[in-house]
């Protein structure tokens, strides 16, 4: 039979500057992916898959889990990602961890896992429940599966900052418009009953700050300079009007005055064991 399934298509691109950013974007949310994992059930000598794997991040957490005696494979349709991830596990020293090319969906793979884990992944899938259904073809009988998927809707000031509620819209759009879905992790649920597996365990995380040392604004700016070559080719907003060497302070300053908060998209966690 014919292979038709779609791999990802990953909107943001594999420029040093994105993986760069990746990894910041990373730092912010560990919290929250190490809760997810450890309550999924990730632990001392599995051997764990990671899909879209990016700069590494989610792997090497992964990696710290399951300790010397389990192995993380690292997966991602960007070679230029692979090739930087694996460049980080050689200077981290990380020897259980290792990073291939390809999409983990279609990857065929010698021996099953315990787990498959990724996050802000599936929200780039052409068919994420198939992508789901997929994956889990790779974890042993009761094996882990968990994602972490954002639902962008979350994501705003309070009380309004003009700026900051203009970057949020950016960034959705020019997502939207390249294809991913940005409330994926609502539809987590429905996904992994689409795709045969038990109703998952879910829970919410999200950032929230404010003041000027506020990590938002900047985290906000390095998105909205990585999406900007969409929002110029859909024609969302140009260079001109987002005005990128004055944008964190200006959100700053937006939100300092109103002494509001700002709130991140909200990071949705599902997990589930694949039955025996």
């Amino acid at each position: 039979m014919e292979n038709t399934a779609a791999s990802p298509t990953y909107a943001l691109g594999y420029s040093e500057q994105e993986l760069e950013r990746l990894s910041r974007q990373a730092q912010a949310f560990e919290p929250f992916t190490r809760q997810v994992l450890v309550e999924a059930g990730v632990r001392a000598g599995m051997r764990v898959l990671d899909v879209g794997c990016g700069s590494g991040d989610v792997a090497f957490l992964a990696a710290e889990l399951v300790g010397s005696g389990g192995e993380v494979v690292g997966a991602d349709c960007g070679s230029a990602a692979v090739e930087w991830a694996t460049a980080r596990a050689r200077s981290r020293g990380a020897r259980n961890v290792k990073f291939v090319l390809g999409d983990p969906a279609l990857l065929k793979f010698d021996q099953p896992f315990d787990a498959v884990v990724g996050r802000l992944v599936l929200m780039y899938y052409p068919e994420p429940a198939d992508a789901i259904r997929r994956l889990a073809a790779h974890i042993r009988p009761g094996g882990v599966i968990a994602f972490q998927e954002f639902d962008i809707a979350n994501a705003r000031s309070h009380p309004a900052a003009p700026t900051f509620d203009q970057c949020v819209r950016w960034i959705k759009q020019g997502l939207v418009a390249a294809g991913a879905r940005t409330q994926l992790g609502l539809e987590l649920h429905s996904m992994f009953a689409e795709a045969g597996l038990p109703a998952p365990t879910l829970r919410m995380d999200g950032l929230i700050g404010g003041g000027p040392e506020n990590p938002a604004y900047a985290l906000v700016s390095e998105v909205i300079q990585t999406v900007l070559p969409l929002l110029e080719r859909f024609k969302i907003a140009t260079a001109a009007e987002v005005d990128l060497p004055t944008l964190v302070q200006r959100m700053r300053d937006e939100v300092v005055a109103c002494k509001g908060v700002t709130l991140s998209p909200a990071l949705i966690g599902a997990w589930s064991n694949k039955p025996a």
